[in-house]
Parts: C-alpha cells; sequence; structure tokens
C-alpha cells in the first residue's frame, strides 16, 4: 500500500521524468512527500513563480520531445501556471500541468482557491481531466502522458483532489516508457509528389514543428538541396534545419519579411511540412487565401486534426515528419536554379544590417556571438523587438537550438534558459531578454543559482516596450502611452541575487564582458545599453514614427 502521491511519482518515473517545476502548495503535500523519498530519481525544481515554472516545463518539452512536468497548486498557482500551458499548445510541443486541488468532499461549493479546470483549460490544452479514484491514477496518468506526446504534441492538464493524493492504493504504477510509432506515409503520396513537382516552377518547401528527429533534419536537407528547392522556416523553428545550406531563405513569422512574403505568394508549389498555418506563417492569412490557396498545396502533418483545418491541401498526407522526409523520393531540379538563388540572395540582402544608432550595438553583437558560441549553443527569448537578433539574424547550426515561444508569451525566455542550462549543463546557453521582457520572470535567476544552472541573460536595456512602441508610433505617432518604462539597476539586481552582474555601454566592450561572465561559473545577466532608436533592424523609431 502506498499514497496516491508516491503512486503518481512512481508513474512518472517509470515513464521517464526525471525533474518537475513548480511552486510548493499544501493541495499536494502528499506527492511533495513522496519526491522526498525518490531524489535523484524525480527532483523537484523549486521555482520563484508558476509562471516560470510552466515556461520551464514547456522549454523541457521543446528541448527534448518528452513531456515537461509542472507541479502546481490549485487556483492561483492554477492560473498563474497557464501561461506555460498556453505556450507549450502554440509551440505544439508535450507538457504535463499538475494541479493540486481541493478535496472531493469540498467540490462545487467555491471551497478556498477551487476552480473548474475543464472550464479554465478547455480552450488552451490538448486534454483536461480530474483524477477523483486512487485506483485510476496509473490509467488516467499514462493516457494524459500519451495524449501529450501524440499527433500534434501539446499539454494535458491534470487535476489533484488532496485526498486522493492521500489516500493508500495497492494499485500498480506504471512500469515502462510508452512506446508509440509515429504515423507512416501513404506510399501513394510520394507518386502524386513527383508528378507535382514535374510541373512546377517555383516550388518552396515550408518546414516547422519542434519534434524532428537528426536523421530527418538531415534526409529534408539532402533532398532539398539535391532538388535545388527553397527552404522556408516557420516563426521559431529555423533550428530544425542548418541555416548555413544554400537552400535556407529564411523564416516566415512575426514580422515577416518582404521577399518572404512574395516567396509564399509567388510559389506554385508549397511542400508545407509539420506546419501549423497560424496567423504569423502566413502574414495574417493573407499568403494564401482561405480557404482555397492560388498556390498549389501539400500539407504533411501527424494530426489529421491540422490537415485541412484551414487551407483546403491538394494533398493532405498523416505523416510524421521525420518520417515523411526519410522517404521523400529523389527529385530532378525542374529548371527553378533561378528560383531558389534568387530566394538566396534576398535572404543574405535582409541579413546585411546597417549600423545601429545605439550605444550597444545588436547587430554586430550577434555577429559576434555567430562566430565565438559553441556549435551545440542554445539561444532562447521572449517576446519583443530585441528577439528578432535571436530569432531572424543569427544563423542555427545543425546542434544549435532555439527555445522560443510561438504564442508570443513575454518572460519565456528567462525561465527557458534555465531549464535548458539544467538540462545540459555542458553546453553554452544564452538568452535574449528585453528590460520589459526580464522584468516578467527575472528572479528565475534566483532558481538557477539553487540548481546550478549557469545561463547568461543578454538584457537589451532601451527602457521601452519596444514591440508596442512600434505599432503604437505608426498608428499613433509622437502620442506616447504606456510604453515607457523606468528600470531598476538590473547589475546591481544581478548581483544581489548572487549572480555575475556587468553593464555593457558600448559595443567594443561586449565580447571581453561576455568571456568574463562565461567564466563566471554561474549564471550572468550582461545589461546592453541600448536606443529606443534602434527599434528594428532596418529602420529607427523615427523612421516609424516619419513613416
Amino acid at each position: 500500500m502506498q499514497s496516491g502521491g508516491a503512486l503518481l511519482a512512481e508513474c512518472l518515473i517509470n515513464l521517464g521524468a526525471t525533474r518537475a517545476y513548480g511552486v510548493p502548495g499544501e493541495s499536494y503535500l502528499a506527492l511533495l512527500d513522496a519526491l522526498y523519498d525518490r531524489k535523484g530519481q524525480l527532483n523537484f525544481i523549486n521555482c520563484r513563480h508558476e509562471g516560470g515554472a510552466s515556461f520551464m516545463a514547456a522549454a523541457e518539452g521543446k528541448l527534448t520531445g518528452q513531456p515537461g512536468i509542472c507541479l502546481v497548486t490549485r487556483g492561483p498557482g492554477a492560473t498563474n501556471a497557464s501561461i506555460g500551458v498556453h505556450t507549450a499548445m502554440q509551440d505544439s510541443v508535450p507538457m504535463l500541468l499538475f494541479v493540486g486541488h481541493v478535496a472531493t468532499g469540498m467540490k462545487g461549493r467555491e471551497a478556498f482557491q477551487e476552480l473548474d479546470y475543464r472550464a479554465v483549460f478547455g480552450s488552451m490544452a490538448k486534454w483536461v481531466v480530474e483524477i477523483h479514484d486512487v485506483e485510476r491514477l496509473p490509467e488516467l496518468v499514462m493516457r494524459a502522458w500519451k495524449t501529450a506526446i501524440s499527433g500534434r504534441p501539446g499539454p494535458v492538464v491534470v487535476a489533484l483532489p488532496e485526498d486522493m493524493l492521500a489516500d493508500s492504493s495497492d494499485a500498480a504504477p506504471l512500469m515502462t516508457p510508452i512506446k508509440m510509432t509515429r504515423p507512416q506515409p501513404d506510399p501513394t503520396a510520394y507518386a502524386e509528389l513527383r508528378a507535382m513537382f514535374g510541373w512546377a516552377k517555383k516550388p518552396l518547401v515550408l518546414f516547422g514543428g519542434a519534434d524532428w528527429s537528426h536523421d530527418g533534419r538531415k534526409a529534408l536537407q539532402s533532398w532539398a538541396e539535391a532538388a535545388d528547392i527553397p527552404v522556408l522556416a516557420a516563426f521559431r523553428y529555423q533550428d530544425q534545419y542548418d541555416n548555413h545550406s544554400f537552400t535556407y531563405v529564411g523564416d516566415a513569422g512575426v514580422g515577416m519579411a518582404p521577399y518572404v512574403k512574395a516567396l509564399l505568394c509567388d510559389a506554385d508549389l508549397i511542400l508545407a511540412i509539420g506546419v501549423r498555418f497560424g496567423e504569423n506563417v502566413t502574414d495574417g492569412y493573407t499568403a494564401l487565401n482561405v480557404p482555397l490557396p492560388h498556390q498549389k498545396l501539400v500539407h504533411v502533418h501527424a494530426s489529421e486534426g491540422e490537415l485541412g483545418k484551414i487551407y483546403q491541401p491538394d494533398l493532405a498526407v498523416q505523416a510524421d515528419s521525420s518520417t515523411f522526409a526519410l522517404g521523400l523520393p529523389a527529385i530532378t531540379c525542374g529548371g527553378w536554379e533561378e528560383w531558389r538563388a534568387d530566394a538566396m540572395e534576398a535572404y543574405e540582402r535582409f541579413l546585411d544590417v546597417p549600423v545601429q544608432p545605439s550605444p550597444v550595438d545588436m547587430g554586430k553583437v550577434t555577429d559576434w556571438l555567430q562566430t565565438a558560441l559553441p556549435e551545440d549553443a542554445i539561444l532562447t527569448n521572449g517576446a519583443g523587438n530585441f528577439a528578432t537578433w535571436s530569432s531572424k539574424f543569427f544563423r542555427y547550426g545543425v546542434k544549435q537550438r532555439l527555445l522560443a515561444p510561438q504564442s508570443g508569451a513575454m518572460g519565456y525566455g528567462v525561465p527557458a534558459a534555465v531549464a535548458a542550462s539544467l538540462i545540459h549543463p555542458d553546453r553554452t546557453v544564452v538568452c535574449f531578454a528585453g528590460d520589459g521582457d526580464f522584468q516578467m520572470t527575472g528572479l528565475e535567476l534566483a532558481t538557477a543559482l539553487q540548481i546550478g544552472a549557469k545561463p547568461i541573460i543578454l538584457l537589451v536595456n532601451n527602457g521601452i516596450y519596444g514591440t508596442i512602441r512600434a505599432h503604437q508610433e505608426r498608428h499613433y505617432p509622437t502620442r506616447v502611452s504606456g510604453t515607457d518604462l523606468r528600470n531598476p539597476d538590473f547589475t546591481a539586481l544581478a548581483q544581489a541575487m548572487g549572480c555575475y552582474g556587468e553593464k555593457v555601454e558600448d559595443t567594443s566592450g561586449f565580447p571581453d564582458a561576455f568571456s568574463r561572465a562565461a567564466a563566471s561559473d554561474c549564471p550572468a545577466v550582461l545589461e546592453l545599453v541600448c536606443s529606443p532608436e534602434a527599434l528594428t533592424a532596418h529602420k529607427t523609431l523615427s523612421d516609424i514614427r516619419d513613416d
């Protein structure tokens, strides 16, 4: 006989979980007690805020392909964690949020911190379940894990009444990880695809998703290079393809470059693999007509729910992205060499950033990082104009990774960097954070210090909410409202937490400062003094206002 908390812990360990992020709460004390006996098997990462904890779990799901685990208490704990659930859903990454719940005998009375979790999370999670009976705990945890990793991966929310966790049971825990085969493509799809490429004059590959295997990525690149076809990444998934390949021509996402929009609009055949056709990848659903694109569309996705959800494809293939890529038939270049070369030239022009009107020039900083960072570095960012440097102007190699939120959630970057540094302590982890973005979750650096994680935070301090100011100046020029920031001394704040902190006031000082931060053997914050004029890479704040 063991408690429900111990049974849950055993199930998670046997499924493959090794850590859980969270903030402790009285509603799941039985589970916390069970973790006391399982240190080294399932470690509890004590975070400073449930939002940070849920971001860490979402980042782990993206980085590893296995569900990131988050533990929070009822009511406020769950609502604080909702931002990570929403991010995991839009990122299509596996995550399990376990919420301590009121005792079953108190339900329906608006008890202390009581919520209806199906109502709260029903529109932002793949599945929401409440486990009333401790005997069913293994069954429902297995289903939650399977749901999170299958089809289009995503978050699952599991409510755990505190009396259920304390109940005793002799139920057997799950004993082994879940082994699942991924959907296989219908062999006839390849023949149809070959025929479509036979008449295409301007074909384009668009890929997305974080669940690619190394072999799948390699197969897609080899195939595209042999056929000389231009390849675009969906928003913030460019780390899934070698950006140094002559076929890689940029990303389709927020702030879409005009040449990318032209590529999508001018293509006569789009092979979309693993793509969720959201607003960002389609430039507000304008690059492809809804529901019938003027381009021929081949859509490959592991979830049948994504096929034909917005656009009617000419060929819909339910298949795992990597499995599909591994089976791609050889395609002879059909005379589109110039089409690909023009796209590459446009991408190279886009990367040619002018000198920034700022004490610290982020263009030059990014160029330096491009050559200085190890081949397996991990970059993270939250949301803001500063994120363009890591999400658009850094070229990712085969082993480098980008953790960035599809949802555009501010505050994601620091917790994601903490999780990445914990999971891969031997790799360099660099977070790009804006001043407003950092203040959302920056105290998670205290978590990093406690657990031995050592991310380097590049804090871009320009004194404004940059993205909102850009929209404000575009639509309501000179009428500044609510977008200025009076900031703390970030260097002193970092030092007060026990981290390395240094202010960088000119571009020339950055390389040495970064070296000192990397050698500090602790979490580090480099406060980069930037001008609000350097609002975007190609347009200043004044340019936007004048336009």
